[in-house]
């Protein structure tokens, strides 16, 4: 993380009829000046810094070349991204595919990463998430 503390907080912003989305100016002072955003899990989208990016690479390069080959995707879809002076990145029509991304976003801090995600699928997740109970479940497993 380029500011060091770890990126938190869920904000919701529109996206324009050109496909560009503000990037909040908390995790863009923790992402830096310059980062990555890719395909992430269950059709969201990650945002990592530019030096979470590179350490992925790193590890890529560490693995035999079978297992290398199922990131082609994940690096074939990773777009480096300098938000303009209203703080917006230009989301590709293919990511803005992937991730179901329509007219809102949610964007959420999430420790070394933050993550994209279409608004109405976010809030029924979060929603069947805390009604089910499982908070209770993750907070006891951190023993708070």
């Amino acid at each position: 993380m380029e500011g060091g503390a770890a990126m938190t907080g869920k904000y919701r912003h529109g996206i324009d009829s050109k496909g560009r989305l503000a990037i909040p100016a908390r995790l863009r002072d923790e992402l830096g000046a310059v980062f990555y955003v890719t395909i992430g899990l269950e059709h969201s989208l990650m945002i990592l810094t530019e030096a979470g990016f590179t350490s992925i690479v790193e590890k890529m390069r560490s693995l035999p070349m079978a297992e290398a080959q199922k990131l082609r995707f994940f690096f074939a879809n990773a777009l480096r991204c300098e938000p303009d002076k209203q703080g917006r990145i230009l989301l590709p029509q293919e990511l803005r595919n992937y991730a179901h991304l329509t007219e809102n976003a949610v964007i959420l801090g999430f420790g070394d990463k933050a993550e994209i995600w279409d608004a109405d699928t976010y809030d029924k997740m979060e929603q069947n998430f805390l009604e089910a109970g499982s908070m209770d479940a993750v907070l006891s497993s951190l023993e708070l």
